[in-house]
């Protein structure tokens, strides 16, 4: 028997039913009649088809969990993601032309509507749609019919306005399907899926990690084709719903080595078994969820009904509940990516920096630059907080919520888990200080090209063509600084010299400074000389000589890529500098910076300068101490990182 608890729905405020006490999908079903009797309608309506009927109360009994827009100018905001998807804009350009297009940016005047007063004639339509393509499909029988409620029928993905989309998306792309109706396979949702997913990467599509919107942007996105990741997603969704084929999201709240969450889609073949694909997973089709790499500390899966079995195991009124946990229409699904490096934490009271009550709701928090964002909970037992189905390779802090201020409250000092053991190592600041230099603000996650310059060489000839080149200096490590100055041991003088990249590096460098001696200050001059298939472009070799750490050259092709000077005299070569392609997160000359230590999961300035040059140093700096840099100057790109061995070591 259901332990029956007294859940106050405080995202049902907008209802007026924030005195009401809800404690049973039973409850959130007379809820969603008592507000919308017509919807009684669409039960009477399929009073013959006992399965349609359980579709029909299965929708009903969750609507009071979901909303999206009901009016307001989305204008902007579609125009921005219709040019994007042409190709001929960046994300910056298809904003800017929308708004000048619209008169207006982003959205503006938006109201949301609760769907607990959903129109039903729309909630009918939905219905067939969804079991007409269920039905005819020859891979419905491997549908089971709870697979189908949570991933074919819903009627939304997100926020978005609601417009007819199966009936247009059916016969937009079922062309995909039908010409291998005859194939053997076509009885698995796997191998639809996968029909699907190959022929829409196919086309072109455009990803972006800064595209983005609160308000989710509905199927249009299948005809515009780009945006961010949760974008691509939905996309697929939409998709393959249209077509019958169950499809969902998974999402990690927060990624374990950056500052931002990330989605990707999901199926389950016919033998329960979890397959992960995207379009942004371009790279291959269909794979075991086993087999996913990324860093990650929690992975949720999206869902349409609410997690009754969280919210009776928390029994706790919701007030005393993180936002995040109080209407849970997603669950858990760590194990099944993690597999046997999916860990059971447990953090003794030894740990806690402050007093807590038995049974007392705990969180377990990931970092998100200088907050927290809870990912897990437990009850605090009185001697440990328990979490289950935890992975590795990130910091965590626990924390609890206090219901006054509305914010997370930490309760430890933070901890990194060890992938492989478990084993926990917190961070608290020790008495004894140190001095540290800082090269960077944020970790090498998506600075790539950093190795590309890896097996990279310097050259110097006498002859414009490089036929018989001398090197001057062969790049053997990752550069982990701004500027990197090399002495040249070399008795000869050059006219001619130049970077060649590696193999597989697309010629890809920032700057590159070639000095007669170690103690010259200023590079040598000369024309630039390159490739005749790098000389155009943003990213032509030309900017390697123009002064600006901001701007790249990347070749054309993986190989062949090249950047040097005629310096129209012999001269001799004593010193090198380079920079490679890079993201901006670097130190920066004349940048204001500040560094900030973590004491109990609280971040405490540890003072401000001015780099004088790609490296800063701060004197007396807690040892054992979680750090962040901030750029104050330009940028939101930071992320925390112990020092250790006089190294940034980023989390």
């Amino acid at each position: 028997m259901k332990i029956r608890l007294f859940f106050h729905l405080l995202g049902l405020f907008a209802l007026g039913v924030s005195c009401t006490s809800v404690s049973s999908e039973e409850d959130m079903y007379a809820l969603a009649l008592k507000k919308n009797p017509a919807l009684r309608h669409v039960l009477e309506l399929y009073e013959g088809d006992s399965l349609k009927q359980q579709a029909a109360l299965f929708l009903i009994s969750n609507l009071a969990c979901h909303e999206g827009v009901a009016s307001g100018d989305m204008g902007a905001v579609y125009k921005a993601y219709e040019l994007f998807g042409t190709g001929k804009f960046t994300y910056q350009q298809a904003l800017d032309s929308a708004a000048k297009v619209c008169g207006f940016s982003g959205a503006r005047n938006i109201t949301m509507k609760k769907d607990i007063y959903i129109d039903p004639a729309y909630l009918v339509t939905n219905i067939e749609w969804a079991f007409k393509v269920w039905r005819e499909q020859p891979w419905g029988k491997n549908v089971p019919f709870g697979q189908f409620c949570e991933y074919v029928l819903p009627y939304r993905v997100g926020n978005e306005e609601l417009v007819p989309w199966r009936e247009k998306l059916y016969y937009q792309f079922m062309p995909i399907i039908e010409k291998h109706k005859n194939d053997s396979d076509i009885v698995k949702p796997t191998y639809a899926a996968h029909l699907v997913l190959d022929s829409l990467l196919r086309a072109p599509f455009y990803f972006t990690g800064e595209m983005g919107t609160n308000i989710r942007i509905g199927p249009q996105i299948a005809d515009w084709r780009g945006g961010s990741c949760l974008d691509l997603c939905d996309m697929m969704v939409y998709i393959c719903r249209a077509l019958g084929i169950p499809c969902g999201i998974e999402e990690l709240p927060m990624h374990g080595n950056n500052n931002a969450p990330h989605y990707w889609n999901f199926i389950e073949d016919q033998d329960g078994k979890t397959w992960y694909f995207s379009m942004f997973y371009w790279w291959h089709r269909l794979m075991e969820a086993e087999k996913y790499a990324d860093v990650y500390g929690k992975v949720f899966r999206h869902r349409f009904s609410l997690n009754w079995d969280m919210m009776y195991s928390m029994q706790t009124d919701a007030h005393f509940v993180h936002p995040e946990f109080r209407l849970p229409c997603f669950e858990d699904v760590t194990r099944l990516y993690a597999t046997d490096k999916s860990h059971t934490l447990t953090i003794g009271k030894e740990h806690f920096t402050r007093e807590m009550g038995k049974d007392s709701l705990v969180y377990l928090c990931m970092s998100n630059r200088y907050d927290w964002k809870p990912v897990g909970w437990c009850r605090y037992d009185g001697q440990a907080a328990v979490f289950n189905d935890c992975h590795g390779g990130t910091v965590y802090c626990l924390a609890s919520y206090d219901v006054g201020s509305k914010k997370l409250v930490t309760l430890s000092h933070p901890f990194s888990v060890d992938v492989d053991s478990a084993k926990m190592e917190f961070y608290a600041p020790e008495k004894e200080t140190e001095d540290v230099v800082l090269f960077s603000k944020f970790g090498m996650l998506g600075e790539f090209f950093l190795g590309r310059m890896v097996g990279g060489v310097f050259e110097g000839s006498r002859s414009p063509g490089f036929e018989h080149p001398d090197t001057l200096f062969r790049i053997k490590d990752m550069p982990l600084r701004l500027c990197t100055a090399v002495r040249v041991d070399s008795t000869k003088a050059y006219r001619y010299v130049r970077y060649f990249g590696p193999r597989g590096g697309f010629g890809n460098v920032s700057e590159v400074g070639f000095y007669s001696s170690w103690a010259d200050a200023e590079p040598l001059k000369g024309d630039i000389l390159g490739p005749q298939e790098g000389a155009h472009g943003s990213h032509s070799y030309f900017n390697v000589f123009d002064g600006y750490t901001d701007t790249s050259y990347d070749h054309p092709f993986d190989y062949g890529g090249w950047a040097g000077l005629d310096l129209g005299e012999k001269k001799p070569i004593g010193k090198i500098v380079y920079t490679p392609r890079n993201r901006d997160n670097f130190v920066r000359k004349g940048d204001l910076y500040e560094l900030f230590v973590c004491h109990g999961g609280k971040w405490k300035s540890a003072g401000t300068q001015v780099a004088q040059s790609d490296s800063l140093l701060f004197k007396g700096i807690p040892k054992h101490a979680l750090l962040l840099l901030r750029d104050l100057s330009r940028g939101e790109a930071e992320r925390l990182f112990e020092y250790k061995d006089g190294v940034q070591k980023y989390w």
